[in-house]
């Protein structure tokens, strides 16, 4: 097991700092950020806490590092539907049936979907089962030919964003099983060197998706919790898509989809 000094230089390379800024940023001596990280000093878990704030490390990794120090975890990791968490489920499901009648899902940090509002349903008809069960993964559902691939018009470009999006995420707090859902589904492709290009004149790349015979086209927009103090309120978003153009708009409105959300 690496020592909390190791882990915090680590996170501190990660984002691009010297012990110097740290040390400012966290209002302590430089001095103090070299000896913590050497193992010279064993720090507080309060300090542990001050570096990892300041280093925006995540929940689940800050309880990581105040195992290494020696200090049992500061943040629980609940589910959805425990008790503890009803005001933020409460919340989430707020957030999707005000989106309606557009399409949102609800992800974790490894983008497995824990929840879709009633927009999203019809999209999902005619995916094979064993993508929907036991959690589907958002990122397989959209790039499997079994799944929302064919339906997909710019599929090259969606997997660039996808790409994009997981190597930024990588970047920023390493993980095992999304480094594997990287090697499995974006690695070289021999449709990247077809992509189409986007339309100079938009503001945004849209997801072009073909469904009852129409084109629709749509970009997304993610929602997260703000100051949460569990692990899982930590690595959960929302994505939420909405109309890309008036024709888009227009269809959704006049032809709603869906009927209940499903968890």
């Amino acid at each position: 097991m690496q020592t909390v000094g190791a882990l915090l230089r680590e996170w501190r390379h990660r984002r691009g700092l010297s012990q110097l800024d740290l040390a400012l940023a966290a209002d302590v001596s430089p001095r103090h950020v070299s000896l913590v990280e050497t193992g010279r000093s064993r720090p507080t878990a309060d300090m542990v806490l001050r570096l990892a704030e300041q280093l925006d490390v995540p929940l689940r990794d800050r309880n990581r590092l105040l195992l290494a120090a020696g200090f049992a975890p500061r943040f629980a990791e609940r589910a959805l539907g425990t008790h503890a968490l009803a005001a933020a489920e409460d919340a989430v499901r707020r957030v999707l049936a005000s989106h309606e009648p557009y399409p949102a899902v609800v992800l974790d940090r490894r983008w497995n979907v824990l929840a879709v509002g009633r927009g999203m349903e019809p999209f999902l008809v005619g995916v094979a089962p064993d993508l929907l069960r036991p959690t589907p993964n958002l990122v397989r559902l959209a790039l499997d030919p079994r799944g929302l691939a064919p339906l997909v018009a710019n599929l090259a470009d969606v997997r660039s964003v996808f790409r994009t999006r997981i190597l930024r995420q990588l970047a920023a707090a390493p993980d095992a099983e999304l480094t594997a859902l990287y090697d499995e589904l974006l690695g070289p492709h021999p449709d990247d060197d077809a992509r189409s290009r986007p339309d100079e004149g938009g503001v945004v790349l849209p997801m072009v998706v073909r469904h009852g015979g129409r084109e629709l086209r749509m970009f997304s927009t993610m929602t997260t919790f703000t100051t949460p103090l569990d692990v899982t309120l930590d690595e959960l978003r929302i994505e939420a898509y909405y109309p890309a153009d008036a024709a888009t708009a227009e269809l959704f409105v006049r032809e709603p989809r869906g009927h209940a959300m499903s968890d």
